[in-house]
């Protein structure tokens, strides 16, 4: 995994980090939503900047600089959904002692699908969540990130519908995890 170093995203990536994020839904979805709920995905999913702001959000990199993966935590209310998203923002600070840690906009670029990127960006989060004393995570898991999720010792919580988007509604899943 050394090829694949990671660090913390600055303002500067917002551009190929907004890239990933497209690819990654309008490509690793199929399978699990029909093509009507991955165009909805694009309004429900998508980078809050404040995690970038907060310092939260990782990013790993290929040898040339490509954007393998990205996602973060937040010790913020906010569970889920973007700046540009439907999803209301609730930036309120949680308390380590009785509220879980959020993990956020986890993405991997299609081209390195398969290579131990996921687990190691959610392996970083749920790290840094530790480290700054919380004892439980939670997500709002796509379809598509559940078995991943599943794997990593998460379960699920309850399936939720997004808000409807045009009237097609996308299929998440509130998952949670004690560290």
């Amino acid at each position: 995994m050394a090829a694949f170093p990671h660090r913390l995203a600055q303002p500067d990536d917002l551009a190929a980090l907004r890239a990933v994020m497209e690819r990654a839904i309008a490509t690793l979805q199929h399978g699990f939503l029909t093509p009507e709920q991955i165009a909805a995905s694009h309004r429900v999913m998508g980078l809050d900047t404040q995690l970038i702001t907060d310092q939260t959000y990782f990013l790993v990199e290929d040898t040339d600089g490509t954007i393998a993966g990205c996602g973060g935590w937040s010790y913020r209310a906010t569970l889920y959904g973007g700046d540009a998203s439907i999803v209301a923002r609730a930036p309120q600070r949680l308390d380590p002692a009785r509220d879980a840690a959020k993990i956020r906009a986890m993405y991997t670029n299609p081209d390195h699908t398969r290579r131990g990127i996921g687990r190691r960006i959610l392996g970083l989060c749920e790290n840094a969540a530790r480290d700054a004393g919380f004892a439980r995570a939670e997500m709002m898991a796509t379809m598509a990130g559940v078995p991943l999720y599943q794997a990593c010792g998460y379960r699920p919580v309850e399936p939720v519908l997004s808000a409807p988007i045009d009237g097609v509604q996308v299929p998440l899943v509130r998952m949670e995890k004690h560290l």
